[in-house]
């Protein structure tokens, strides 16, 4: 036993520092045969990285160093415009992309993983807001961002703006709105933190691929611009976006400017009745209460706005004026014709009374002279002078009166005259303001369909 045991000793002596080596190569086609989920190098390099990554410092390695932050704009839509408050809703989406010298790793030692996704609220962020940002709206919240092997961030989402904007109505609904969406950082000075563009300027100019056009605005172009804004506080980088757009007047055209101006043509009818005819008066008052309802609806449609007037609404109260102007002149012609003949007919029965109630009783002198034959001849000498007396005195107050009535009718030929007058002026001024409100509505729309 102790012959064939020294042999096996003596086998296994020599064979004993070759075991981890022959471990080792087992364990090698093991690893080969059996493969190794990729989810576990996701989660090594995830775990590597946010380890000892600290959120609140830049994620530079020089501090004189600069992040730059690559901003970029898409308009999706124009969801309200209200020009009362001075406040236009838009949707965007936004993007913004920069360099964390923290987040980089070597993709071949972790599986060939080129790009992860992060939790935003765990990595340093640019703290970039808009400047005319005034309500918050609802927008879905990305908690996450896309890191690449070199440490580029990138962060995308989209946002429903309401910022504020000088929104000019004069020229509705020919109008044209240009609002401006300025980012910068709100702390961070350009020493720090600078701003760039993510895609050319002329890219961002006529990019509306994206752009929802079934509303009422038009999204004409998205201009950009780069500047230093320099205060007491530091210099600060700032990006700004001028959204141009347009409304679509179609409607308005086809439910307020065509109805104006037939309203206007009726009212200008009106001028070729004639000045003395009451009839005139009823028909003015009709199309006055037809300007009320009108303006009425249009007060609706029209945007309202403390800064400037539509000038459609400037026309419609000019001709209403005019409207009025020529209305009252109109009343007062005819209050003015019926007191003339209520005089006229007071003193044409003055006239045909005239004095015998003031001489008493007329006696015939034939009469009297046949019931008392023993009259002296000078008696009916005198009655015939008191009748004389009494033609006379009918014949001047005929006279005067015919005197007075010619003054009268001169009188009001006058006032006539002038009034007929005043009515050629106000007629002639208001072919002039529907020319002027014609010829700027049809330039308005020329200027506008040119862009």
């Amino acid at each position: 036993m102790l012959e064939t045991d020294g042999p096996r000793g003596t086998l296994a002596s020599r064979m004993a520092p070759l075991w981890p080596f022959v471990l080792a190569a087992a364990s090698g086609i093991l690893a080969i045969d059996a493969p190794h989920p990729r989810s576990s190098a996701l989660r090594h390099l995830t775990k590597q990285l946010l380890q000892k990554y600290r959120k609140e410092v830049r994620p530079v390695h020089n501090w004189t160093q600069a992040t730059t932050v690559y901003l970029d704009v898409l308009v999706y839509a124009v969801l309200d415009v209200d020009a009362q408050n001075q406040k236009l809703k838009t949707s965007v989406w936004y993007r913004e992309v920069w360099d964390d010298e923290f987040l980089s790793w070597n993709s071949s030692m972790f599986d060939e993983i080129n790009e992860i996704s992060l939790p935003l609220s765990a990595i340093w962020a640019p703290d970039i807001i808009i400047n005319e940002f005034v309500d918050i709206e609802r927008s879905p919240d990305l908690p996450y961002v896309y890191v690449n092997s070199s440490g580029t961030i990138k962060h995308s989402k989209p946002i429903q703006v309401v910022s504020a904007c000088n929104l000019e109505t004069y020229a509705f609904p020919f109008d044209i709105q240009n609002c401006s969406l300025t980012f910068s950082s709100i702390l961070h000075t350009v020493e720090d933190v600078d701003l760039a563009f993510l895609r050319s300027r002329e890219d961002t100019t006529h990019d509306k691929k994206a752009f929802l056009n079934d509303s009422e605005w038009e999204l004409l172009s998205v201009s950009s611009t780069y500047n230093i804004l320099r205060s007491s506080a530091g210099d600060f980088a700032q990006i700004r976006f001028n959204v141009v757009i347009r409304r679509r007047p179609l409607v308005y055209v086809v439910s307020l400017l065509i109805p104006s101006i037939f309203l206007m043509l009726v009212d200008l009818g009106s001028f070729y009745l004639p000045p003395t005819c009451r009839a005139r008066v009823v028909f003015k008052t009709s199309v006055l209460v037809g300007y009320t309802v009108f303006r009425v609806n249009m007060s609706d449609e029209v945007p309202r706005s403390a800064v400037s007037t539509p000038l459609i609404g400037v026309f419609f109260t000019v001709c209403m004026a005019f409207l009025v102007l020529s209305l009252s002149k109109s009343i007062l012609l005819v209050k003015f014709l019926h007191d003339e003949r209520c005089s006229r007919q007071e003193q044409t029965l003055l006239c045909l009374r005239g004095d015998t109630d003031a001489g008493g009783p007329r006696v015939d002198p034939r009469t009297q002279s046949a019931g008392v034959t023993e009259f002296p001849v000078w008696q009916e000498h005198q009655a015939q002078s008191e009748t004389l007396k009494e033609v006379w005195s009918q014949l001047r107050s005929i006279s005067s009166y015919f005197q007075t009535r010619d003054q009268a009718d001169q009188q009001e030929a006058g006032w006539l005259a002038l009034l007929e007058r005043f009515d050629r002026l106000l007629f002639q001024s208001y072919l002039v303001v529907l020319g002027l409100y014609t010829v700027t509505l049809c330039s308005l729309w020329v200027s506008w369909s040119g862009l």
